[in-house]
């Protein structure tokens, strides 16, 4: 009997691909199962911040080259095992994620965009990201949504509230510098940090806050 039971990764078209490579990298390094649904959108946005083209018949060595980066685009920054990801087409709506049968942990939206947000809000279901969050929502697991964008409107902040009344972690992907970031890739893992910590997923991203002023400096 197959035991597995992953995390559903989402990955849509804000900006901050960043994020979810550092989500996607700590999940893996803590030997968790990862099904990873990217969005139309998101493939362009990737594209833009990366220069790597996500294709659906080489998602793997996509996939790799991808988390091998680091924030600041510097390719062959981290050495990644990518063998225990299942990628979906955006485009399946008869996936695994798309039914509350289908055994995973919970699912992380990171980066969502406001698009994204309103979908999973409303219940459009209208491609496999959003249905896989709809489903996640229903089946009462754990929804982390890592929403990208500032300024927000009334209407954004009225789907983040709905989110909110269902069930959803809403996680405003916002660095923090106590932790003595002094590196891009440092303020990028803060935020993955917060994900995981949500999702209740061991990692070692960031230096956590221990009641001490200047416990982040850099004379540590």
């Amino acid at each position: 009997m197959n035991s597995r039971r992953p995390w559903v990764v989402g990955v849509s078209g804000a900006s901050g691909t960043p994020y979810a490579a550092a989500v996607l990298r700590a999940l893996l390094a803590a030997g968790e199962s990862v099904d990873l649904v990217v969005s139309r959108a998101s493939r362009l946005t990737l594209l833009d911040e990366t220069g790597i083209a996500f294709r659906d018949a080489h998602w793997r060595d996509d996939l790799r080259r991808w988390l091998a980066q680091g924030a600041d685009g510097k390719p062959g920054a981290f050495d990644v095992d990518v063998d225990d990801v299942r990628h979906w087409a955006a485009g399946d709506l008869a996936a695994g994620p798309s039914s509350g049968s289908y055994p995973v942990k919970g699912m992380l939206i990171v980066p969502a965009s406001t698009a994204c947000v309103a979908g999973v809000a409303l219940g459009l279901s209208k491609d496999l990201l959003q249905r896989a969050a709809s489903v996640t929502l229903k089946e009462r697991r754990r929804l982390v949504v890592a929403v990208r964008e500032t300024p927000l409107n009334g209407q954004t902040l009225k789907h983040l509230v709905t989110l909110d009344e269902a069930g959803a972690v809403v996680l405003p992907a916002s660095p923090a510098f106590y932790a003595g970031a002094t590196h891009i890739q440092d303020l990028v893992d803060f935020v993955a940090g917060r994900v995981l910590d949500a999702a209740g997923v061991p990692h070692r991203l960031y230096r956590r806050w221990e009641g001490e002023l200047g416990g982040g400096s850099a004379e540590d």
